[in-house]
């Protein structure tokens, strides 16, 4: 599978046109350089999140994550995506219908809250359908993985367990992450949930 990114972002919003990175708060014009100033920032508020963690009433968590994560990069930091995009020739979910996702999604928060603490196989499967459908929403230009991954580890300490889907030192957990999302495998995220629940 092709796993470039396409977007239709003719006027610019997101990159510079001419060389393609992204608009930033630092002006920072080398995707390299970029790339460590964004995963240094994020890692850093997303250890203030660990140490402060938000509880999730609904789908605007999401924005409510991107923008802590993200804030000190972007200026669109937890705003939704203006732009459409694809990866892999897969178009993620079209924005005139952001609307309606979201409520899917608050529908599924719903259903997961009202899940026992002791159901773990149930919660688990829950929250990869939370998660496959996040992805599928895709909602943000940038920082979609970090984001989903903050928000159902979230979801998961409301229910007072532990859950890890980008260990450092477990490139497998990752691997299967990234191959459960891509190929919106809802029974093999499951098990992946289930799996790293307390490890």
């Amino acid at each position: 599978m092709n796993d470039d990114y396409r977007y239709i972002d003719p006027d610019g919003a997101y990159t510079n046109p001419e060389t393609g990175i992204l608009h930033n708060l630092g002006n920072i014009t080398d995707h390299d350089a970029l790339v460590f100033a964004e995963t240094a920032a994020s890692t850093r508020r997303a250890n203030e999140l660990r140490m402060n963690p938000i509880a999730i009433a609904n789908s605007d968590a999401l924005f409510t994550i991107h923008h802590m994560l993200f804030q000190d990069i972007y200026s669109w930091a937890g705003k939704r995506r203006t732009v459409e995009i694809s990866k892999g020739g897969k178009q993620f979910f079209p924005l005139l219908h952001f609307g309606n996702a979201l409520r899917y999604i608050d529908d599924l928060i719903i259903e997961y809250k009202s899940i026992p603490k002791a159901d773990k196989c149930a919660l688990a499967q829950k929250l990869a359908e939370i998660l496959d459908s996040v992805n599928y929403l895709h909602p943000f230009r940038d920082g979609n993985g970090r984001t989903q991954r903050e928000f159902i580890r979230l979801l998961a300490l409301e229910k007072g367990l532990t859950l890890n889907l980008n260990p450092p030192d477990n490139a497998d957990v990752h691997d299967r992450y990234m191959e459960t999302t891509i190929n919106s495998d809802v029974a093999g995220l499951a098990k992946l949930i289930y799996e790293c629940f307390d490890v």
